[in-house]
């Protein structure tokens, strides 16, 4: 008798909190609310009638709104307008370019290897625009998956789908992985389970600011036992990833991609082999060896030019593709006739760098000078991307300031 009556107390007392402001003055809150958050004239009217009362403890101030409320265009496609580029006012159009972007690449790959694979699967954290995965989603209803604003969730859902032999794809944007690093770690990682993580907005995202910078997955991923970790140099080296990702089935795998323009990519162009942890060499000299990780080779190439008007030494480009495993017999062929290492990669300290310097340091005698380049050690302010690579010092007029010291 006594449990059925604490029973019917306990189911009353939840029944009050959860009606009215009860909740929420229980926890020793000001509850004001709900309050139209589009009325602006009751709004102010509410802030000032509650800056002059006297309250004691915070203050719960409970809006409600709607995305894109009042502009047609935003409130019909409230995942695109989450952030926009410049767009036409009366059509809501944005002005895109018509290039290809990484992001392009990544669902024109995944629509394609989903047609020959029937265990591929996608799976998003409310971003299926975002992420380029809202074609795929059209296309295979029934093997995507929104989990919503759950990272955590979507990593550890990925994890338990791949131990029924479905092949998982995971698109999040870098700064949103992090959220769900203890689910890498222990859920993932740990069990050595292959899911196919793309890492969107990695490196540099210019205005978005420091929110939204890819600044450390390289870090926080290469530092995990059983991880493939790669970073494409084009759009054609993505999509050649993404493929290799597919046969991976013994470790999780991961992808890193930049918000920016894919360049050389062709999507009819069959896909050719990667092998794990293999880079490539895309140009032979001497003395001075560039290992390059994912998009900055452009401008690597225009520091080599740099270095040879300068100083008539043509220098090796490396292509290292993998962040790990790096590729150390590369590294130690180059050992013989190179001086100088230098590493470029948009990632805080900590990340590619550190996977090359272990290996130069403590497995190679007569260790060669290296410089190491990397996004520099703290949160970068939103910015033109440009700049922000000025700032971190990885502009070719600032590396070849470097290398020029070591050249005197």
């Amino acid at each position: 008798m006594k449990l059925v009556n604490l029973q019917k107390k306990t189911e009353r007392n939840l029944k009050g909190y959860l009606t009215g402001n009860t909740l929420f003055e229980e926890l020793g809150l000001n509850y004001i609310g709900p309050i139209d958050g589009h009325n602006l004239e009751l709004l102010v009217q509410l802030f000032q009638k509650y800056k002059e009362k006297e309250l004691h403890g915070p203050v719960f101030l409970h809006v409600i709104t709607e995305k894109g409320k009042g502009y047609a265009p935003a409130e019909n496609s409230k995942d695109k307008f989450h952030g926009v580029s410049s767009f036409d006012v009366k059509t809501g159009i944005q002005n895109k370019s018509k290039d290809k972007t990484y992001t392009n690449v990544v669902s024109d790959t995944l629509l394609k290897i989903a047609k020959k694979d029937k265990k591929v699967v996608a799976i998003s954290a409310a971003m299926p625009s975002g992420t380029g995965l809202d074609k795929f989603q059209e296309i295979y209803p029934n093997r995507f998956y929104d989990v919503g604003i759950a990272e955590q969730h979507a990593v550890t859902f990925a994890g338990g789908m791949t131990t029924e032999s479905i092949k998982p794809f995971v698109a999040i944007y870098s700064t949103f992985l992090q959220r769900a690093y203890d689910q890498i770690v222990h859920d993932i990682a740990l069990q050595s389970l292959p899911v196919r993580f793309l890492i969107d907005r990695s490196g540099f995202v210019g205005a978005d600011g420091a929110t939204h910078a890819g600044s450390f997955d390289l870090t926080y991923l290469s530092c995990l036992p059983n991880f493939v970790v790669m970073a494409p140099s084009s759009g054609e080296e993505l999509k050649n990833m993404i493929n290799l990702s597919l046969s991976i089935n013994d470790r999780p795998s991961a992808i890193r991609y930049p918000r920016d323009l894919a360049g050389d990519y062709d999507n009819k162009k069959p896909f050719q082999i990667i092998k794990i942890g293999k880079g490539k060499i895309v140009k032979k000299g001497k003395k001075i060896a560039f290992l390059n990780l994912g998009t900055r080779l452009k401008q690597v190439f225009e520091t080599s030019k740099l270095i040879k008007d300068q100083f008539k030494i043509e220098s090796t480009i490396v292509d290292m593709r993998f962040a790990k495993p790096i590729d150390k017999l590369i590294i130690k062929s180059l050992f013989k006739n190179h001086d100088i290492f230098i590493t470029i990669e948009e990632n805080s300290i900590g990340g590619f760098s550190s996977q090359v310097n272990d290996y130069l340091l403590n497995l190679i005698s007569n260790t060669p000078k290296i410089l190491n380049f990397f996004m520099k050690d703290e949160f970068i302010d939103q910015s033109d991307i440009g700049d922000q690579y000025l700032q971190s010092g990885i502009s070719p007029e600032l590396i070849i300031k470097r290398v020029s010291k070591l050249l005197k």
